[in-house]
């Protein structure tokens, strides 16, 4: 048995799921997803706890046990409290702005960055002096939220001579030694 797919998942409260054939619709405080799953899992709603049965033990249907719980999981978590991704833009001259959903970043080239985001993000900036600015991405679809975090880092990635880029708050940059430290 997959450890991660025969664990239950609760269902907070203000949460609905409905499950029409093998489409799972999860609907709370901040927002609706659907999932589409595969008819190898199959999924029971009892007494506010979902649980996730496999019909054979083949390593494709072992996968996707964890893996429809996994989401189903991510998803109940995303409609009641959301997720939150953090970036620090690091380098002299590096600028964020937010306005709305668009999303203007100065990071070094000759042009700035602007970027349309999904109406389901919710974004904002800070900058204080003295500290990288930051960009905080905020909605209740974990793989959005990732999806786009990862497409901002992208553009700049942080590179090991000096740190500068984007990147993750709390991500750790490995450090090189320059030329002369070679000697």
């Amino acid at each position: 048995m997959s450890r991660i797919g025969k664990s239950p998942v609760t269902i907070p409260s203000g949460v609905e799921v409905k499950v029409d054939g093998n489409v799972v619709t999860v609907k709370g405080p901040k927002g609706e997803l659907t999932q589409e799953m595969d008819s190898c899992v199959e999924l029971k709603i009892e007494d506010g706890e979902i649980t996730f049965t496999r019909e054979s033990d083949a390593p494709d249907h072992r996968a996707k046990h964890g893996l429809y719980r996994a989401l189903v999981f991510n998803m109940c978590q995303g409609v009641s409290e959301g997720f939150k991704k953090e970036l620090e833009v690091v380098g002299v001259g590096y600028r964020a702005n937010a306005n709305g959903q668009t999303l203007e970043l100065s990071l070094g080239y000759s042009h700035p960055f602007v970027i349309e985001l999904p109406k389901e993000i919710k974004v904002s900036t800070t900058s204080e002096k003295g500290k990288a600015p930051t960009v905080m991405l905020e909605s209740h679809d974990k793989q959005l939220v990732g999806q786009v975090a990862a497409k901002i880092r992208s553009l700049r990635k942080p590179e090991p001579y000096k740190g500068k880029g984007v990147r993750f708050k709390g991500e750790e940059i490995r450090r090189k030694a320059g030329k002369s430290a070679a000697k």
